[in-house]
């Protein structure tokens, strides 16, 4: 059994709960790790990951082979891995969504992800799609916003849009903002965060189900400050994930403060 390195109120003051959680959760976007490297990924930091996406449609150029050990050991680090909502845009443009939906079934997925980021789905398809998913043996994760950059996001549409997910079953609904993170969803052309939109979502939405996608290392900065150590941050590159971790229990001068008890 491995004994603790540091003394607990060093680094533990603020850890998190054990895995499954309920906040505080963190999703790593793998935009074509080779098995090598995704397993240095688990081994160092799985422990920190709660969702692993697998960017745009890399799942469909993936070698088998590999893409199915990247699932077999996700889930031995209890990393829920899913293709990114992109994949089954496509497959439904292509009237390929059924199948497309069995092979992920087959490949050992757990989760899918609904999205309309390039197609232009009604309420009721959106609906009807999250419903299918569950359906077929899938827990669902949603994004709200388009990919384009320069496109605002409307925050009543938001609103709406959240509401129905959830009430489809949609068990998280993802904060758009790409891998820029720049001139998208809650970002504006610097990649600052809109404050109002913020206020408006938060307000509007229960915290532990929205997931903010925030790629750059000041945004996970200000959302931590905005919203506190366990807010649900999405996006996140591999490089970077011990360093949100540090982030969130106060281990850079970022969010280190002397008079907070949990330091």
């Amino acid at each position: 059994m491995n004994q603790p390195l540091w003394p607990d109120t060093l680094v533990s003051s603020r850890k998190r709960p054990p895995k499954p959680r309920r906040n505080g959760l963190t999703m790593v976007i793998d935009k074509g790790l080779g098995l090598s490297a995704f397993c240095d990924l688990l081994q160092l930091a799985g422990e920190y990951i709660d969702f692993l996406k697998l960017g745009f449609g890399t799942a469909g150029v993936t070698p088998p082979e590999i893409l199915r050990k990247k699932i077999a050991l996700a889930r031995q680090s209890k990393v829920s891995i899913y293709p990114g909502g992109t994949f089954l845009e496509i497959a439904h443009a292509r009237k390929k969504l059924q199948p497309c939906l069995k092979t992920l079934a087959g490949l050992g997925f757990e989760w899918i992800e609904v999205s309309d980021g390039l197609m232009e789905f009604s309420p009721a398809e959106r609906s009807r799609l999250i419903r299918l998913g569950q359906e077929m043996g899938f827990r669902v994760i949603t994004e709200i916003g388009k990919k384009a950059s320069g496109i605002p996001l409307d925050l009543k549409t938001f609103a709406d849009v959240y509401e129905r997910d959830r009430e489809a079953g949609a068990a998280f609904v993802i904060v758009e903002g790409r891998e820029s993170g720049k001139n998208v969803g809650i970002y504006d052309e610097n990649g600052q965060i809109r404050r109002s939109m913020l206020e408006f979502i938060r307000n509007r939405t229960d915290p532990d189900t929205i997931l903010w996608e925030a790629p750059q290392t000041h945004q996970q900065i200000q959302l931590l400050h905005l919203l506190g150590p366990k807010a649900n941050l999405g996006n996140i590159s591999p490089h970077d994930i011990l360093s949100l971790e540090c982030l969130r229990r106060g281990l850079r001068a970022d969010t280190f403060h002397p008079g907070d008890p949990r330091t």
